[in-house]
């Protein structure tokens, strides 16, 4: 179950006097900063007219905005390297830790479905979706927490090229029922046509995101999978006795090289967040990679800390930010008011139509609503922050 952990008044101090297998400051502030993004890009004010950047690619592509969701299953990834190592050196067995991964699975699947059923949002229970972010998480966590555990960064590696290269060849040559193999007697990578949307189908119809699709289905877990994976090689990496400045140069280079490769493959297997394409999973994990590499360097290194708590406010309180994200988003799209011509409309539509009758164009008006739904979700997890209570699943 959740459990709330209460840390003395010197958090700050107690965190940066931590051995580096125990805590990482910079994959806090990472963390945080996605927690940010993720409540902006989920709560516009206008679905259609907001900037670019925080809307997610509808297909082939990619925005500022589908690096979030990857980069949360990079730092699971990493984190998992220091805790288990921690746990391993306290004398827990390779079992208690895993029975302790499974049941924290467990719980984040749980927390997705409760998100999913909540009664803000308003569910319909012949419609009710099963899968969900929170939900990838939780497998993603749990098949690298098998790898850690019971193989060395070889066997890791192996499995991340297996995932990649296995989802390649499984979306481009297993052919889909009643449609045919793709690339030959359909189009390769068709949004309804292959083979990830017809299982989510067969298995869920009616119960997905986008109707007959879904974007956290379970073939392209695969994929997520590696993402996990990456990270739990850079985390092996940052524990490991090189030097900082070492370190910090070898995740710039490896990253660069995951960038490169991806602008290959994108050739044959363009990125695509929906699909989670292998290419998508390098592109992002490349830039996971160099950016956690710079926050270590300026944070832990070189300790330029002062402007981290503001980021640190959602990053130590991750899934509760989640929640909390919900709690803005359910009642925006699901109460209503009246529009100026009588009609019925959502919160949100509301407040975008009001923000635009200040002067605002309609995409900055978008942008004020969604930084107004950060500064909301901020204050809450600012209480918990200042009382020094973080959720942990």
């Amino acid at each position: 179950m959740a459990t709330a952990q209460t840390f003395p008044r010197g958090i700050a101090t107690a965190t940066e006097s931590k051995p580096i297998w125990q805590r990482l400051t910079s994959v806090d502030v990472y963390r945080g900063l996605m927690v940010a993004g993720m409540i902006l890009v989920d709560n516009p004010g206008s679905d259609d007219l907001a900037y670019g950047p925080i809307k997610h690619t509808e297909w082939n592509g990619w925005s500022a905005a589908d690096f979030i969701f990857p980069s949360f299953i990079f730092l699971v990834g990493v984190s998992m390297t220091f805790s288990f190592s921690a746990r391993l050196q306290r004398g827990e067995s390779k079992r208690q830790i895993f029975l302790h991964a499974l049941w924290r699975s467990l719980m984040l699947i749980a927390v997705g479905l409760l998100v999913n059923a909540s009664p803000i949002i308003g569910v319909d229970w012949h419609t009710y979706r099963i899968y969900g972010v929170t939900q990838r998480i939780a497998l993603c966590y749990l098949a690298a927490a098998v790898l850690v555990l019971w193989s060395n960064w070889r066997g890791q590696l192996i499995a991340l090229i297996a995932c990649l290269v296995g989802y390649w060849a499984m979306l481009r040559f297993v052919p889909v029922p009643g449609f045919g193999i793709p690339g030959h007697d359909i189009p390769f990578m068709d949004p309804e046509r292959n083979i990830a949307a017809w299982l989510d189908r067969k298995l869920l119809m009616g119960r997905l995101y986008n109707g007959v699709r879904d974007p956290e289905g379970l073939i392209s877990t695969i994929p997520a999978i590696g993402t996990a994976l990456l990270g739990v090689l850079t985390g092996q990496w940052l524990r490991s006795g090189a030097s900082p400045r070492t370190k910090v140069l070898r995740m710039v280079c490896v990253g660069i090289v995951g960038l490169a490769a991806r602008l290959i493959w994108n050739r044959w297997f363009p990125v695509n967040k929906n699909l989670w394409t292998s290419s998508f999973v390098l592109l992002t994990g490349g830039f996971a990679t160099i950016f956690l590499g710079l926050l270590y360097w300026v944070i832990d290194i070189k300790g330029w800390r002062g402007w981290t708590m503001p980021l640190l406010v959602f990053g130590m309180n991750a899934i509760v930010g989640f929640v909390a994200d919900s709690l803005v988003y359910g009642p925006g799209y699901t109460f209503t008011m009246k529009g100026s011509n009588g009609t019925a409309i959502s919160w949100h539509e509301g407040a975008q139509a009001w923000l635009v009758s200040l002067g605002l164009g309609a995409a900055n008006a978008s942008l004020v609503y969604s930084i107004g739904a950060v500064l909301f979700c901020w204050v809450l997890l600012w209480l918990l922050w200042r009382k020094k209570i973080f959720i942990k699943v």
